[in-house]
């Protein structure tokens, strides 16, 4: 049985399942929705509490089968937490899950829950975790996106009795709040949480929040793809700034770029050889959001943008290695400034 995070509540005050599978790679959301499950747990009379962490190929698994077959003399009911990091159990583990999985069936005294990080489709179809959702309660735990971090934090100020001003300048408030923590949702919630013990309930004003909230954005290179094909120009240039402080390498980021603009003229040219889109897109490998993303780029890209693109990435591409090349800056992060942004303004909505 597949669950929303977002009903994960409701579902909770109906009564409890004997398996529970979390699955993301969003630690806080993570972490709550476990502590959600705990607590209704120890409601209902759960008092004892196993952990395991499964770490290596030669992880003891006889030890987590023995331990949700048994109750200490303390104790008629037990929360078994088995921890998998890698998202890979191994031939054992495969076997024992899934032995797990259909022994908690019926069981009342006895709550399984597992924790994975974010899966990918071949594994959530192996017979393991098939198993696991058969018998057993998931969730998958996805990273709150940049467009709806505004309202998260106003949906978590509110849970601390506090709020942004009303109308335009609330949500430039949040716009702000939103890019300081960006890509980084646990320090985003313990900026939150500093709001509430610097500022009393009520209204937060946007100076308040510029004086409080400090800049902890984390951005993920792949994001940046996203970014320049969204036309979000100041949005890119902020990011690569963030890369660059990280220490990201200039090389993956420019082959993300590059990648990109290859992708497009070879979906470009595909359409111009009478291939329809979306088979064109299909062929690419080009599905989910940035199959979205380039069914609305590809109208505004010429042949002679696309091709200038290219062009630019190839000169890029010898900056970055320590060529110079005329016309261009020599430093590989001011070039890739140029070429992000010349390509982002094409992408742009206008």
């Amino acid at each position: 049985m597949q669950l929303n995070p977002s009903q994960l509540s409701a579902h909770l005050q109906k009564g409890l399942r004997s398996l529970y599978v979390l699955q993301g790679d969003e630690p806080l959301l993570q972490q709550e929705a476990a502590d959600a499950i705990r607590a209704a747990a120890r409601l209902q009379g759960y008092t004892e509490r196993s952990v395991f962490t499964v770490s290596g190929a030669y992880f003891d698994w006889s030890e987590v089968l023995a331990a949700g077959g048994s109750l200490s003399l303390f104790a008629d009911k037990q929360i078994l937490e088995v921890r998998i990091p890698s998202g890979k159990p191994g031939k054992e583990g495969s076997q024992a899950l899934q032995q797990l999985a259909a022994s908690a069936e019926g069981q009342d005294s006895t709550l399984t829950l597992i924790t994975l990080p974010r899966l990918d489709a071949p594994t959530r179809k192996g017979a393991w975790f098939g198993a696991l959702e058969n018998f057993g309660v998931s969730l998958q735990i996805d990273p709150v996106e940049r467009s709806a971090l505004p309202a998260w934090i106003a949906q978590r100020l509110q849970l601390q009795g506090q709020s942004v001003l009303p109308g335009e300048e609330g949500q430039r408030t949040l716009q702000f709040f939103a890019d300081r923590v960006e890509g980084n949702l646990l320090a985003a919630f313990q900026e939150i949480q500093k709001l509430g013990l610097l500022y009393p309930p009520g209204h937060i004003s946007q100076a308040q929040v510029e004086a409080s909230v400090v800049n902890v954005a984390r951005y993920d290179v792949f994001k940046l793809s996203e970014s320049v094909l969204s036309g979000q120009v100041a949005r890119v240039q902020r990011m690569l700034d963030g890369l660059q402080a990280e220490g990201e390498a200039a090389v993956l980021v420019h082959y993300t770029l590059a990648e990109d603009i290859r992708a497009l003229k070879r979906v470009k040219d595909a359409m111009a050889a009478g291939k329809p889109l979306p088979m064109a897109l299909r062929e690419q490998r080009i599905w989910g959001t940035r199959e979205r993303l380039f069914e609305r780029v590809l109208p505004r890209l010429t042949e002679t943008r696309l091709s200038g693109l290219l062009l630019a990435a190839h000169q890029v591409d010898g900056i970055v290695k320590g060529l110079k090349v005329p016309d261009w800056p020599t430093e590989p992060w001011q070039a890739l400034q140029r070429l992000a942004v010349r390509f982002s303004r094409f992408c742009m909505v206008r």
